[in-house]
């Protein structure tokens, strides 16, 4: 597994597993915990969920998962990242508070590893931080972040005496969703700021495309494993693909020991050109 290095010198897997569209049925439950159980098993260490994911539903799953695999001995807290977030409704000062004791209780956990607001909404940046601060503070959270950030959005966060403690950014970014790289990643960069890649396959469009379809075919892998591949190749970028089989599973973990060559990467460009200018970002 590859791994990545926040800010505060915490080494991170590179690969993780997402969780949107979990828990929105009580009949796909049981095969949802098994997958993630079965993600744990493969090795996975990183699990990113949300409050916003099937109503609180995923985080459910998550919570259920982790504590099966901890009684069965397939894996122990302290290895564990969990990643979730907190909805922009509930990102004022109190509202972070109970938003995150709601997600701590249906975790099942005590500490949220890292912690994310998940997109801008109405309530002044400076407020949620505070909030963020707090529960750092009280052991409530390891870290904080944020996700669906442009460039202005970092900057102002920066411009707050606690911006640089943000040690993520989860956007959406794949071969077909590039527009990030124009100016947000550099300056991710130049901030130490690691940039945690949604929908990297982009909702599984590119596991039809022939561009990776080739590259697959050249290095014995599927067309979804390369362009995951193409995602990781950067060394201050995480993904968070979802699955929930495990013959996907092993595709994914495989994706993250993958590495692609000179021409593989020329085909990329070719297929999906990086961008010439400023364009916003993608979200979902």
């Amino acid at each position: 597994m590859r791994f990545v290095q926040w800010s505060n010198g915490q080494k991170v897997p590179a690969l993780g597993l997402g969780t949107w569209r979990m828990g929105e049925s009580p009949r796909a439950r049981k095969n949802e915990v098994k997958a993630v159980m079965q993600a744990f098993e493969m090795g996975y260490r990183l699990i990113d969920t949300a409050e916003m994911y099937g109503d609180g539903g995923a985080e459910s799953v998550v919570g259920e998962a982790i504590q099966l695999a901890i009684g069965a001995g397939s894996v122990c807290r302290e290895e564990l990242i969990v990643v979730t977030k907190v909805l922009p409704s509930h990102a004022t000062r109190d509202g972070v508070v109970r938003a995150c004791e709601r997600s701590l209780k249906r975790l099942a956990i005590d500490t949220v590893d890292l912690y994310l607001l998940h997109w801008r909404g109405a309530t002044p940046l400076k407020e949620t931080v505070a909030a963020f601060e707090q529960l750092r503070d009280q052991g409530r959270i390891q870290q904080w972040g944020v996700s669906n950030f442009d460039k202005s959005d970092m900057q102002q966060l920066w411009s707050f005496a606690e911006g640089p403690r943000c040690i993520a950014n989860q956007v959406y970014y794949s071969a077909s969703a590039r527009n990030a790289e124009f100016d947000l990643f550099p300056w991710h960069r130049e901030h130490s700021v690691v940039t945690m890649a949604y929908s990297p396959i982009d909702q599984g469009a590119l596991a039809r495309d022939a561009t990776f379809d080739s590259i697959g075919r050249r290095h014995g892998v599927s067309p979804s494993a390369a362009a995951l591949a193409w995602v990781l190749r950067q060394s201050d970028m995480l993904a968070i693909p979802k699955a929930v089989s495990a013959a996907h599973l092993r595709e994914n973990y495989v994706a993250a020991q993958l590495e692609l060559t000179a021409e593989d990467l020329a085909a990329v460009d070719a297929r999906f050109p990086p961008p010439a200018r400023k364009r916003p970002l993608a979200m979902i």
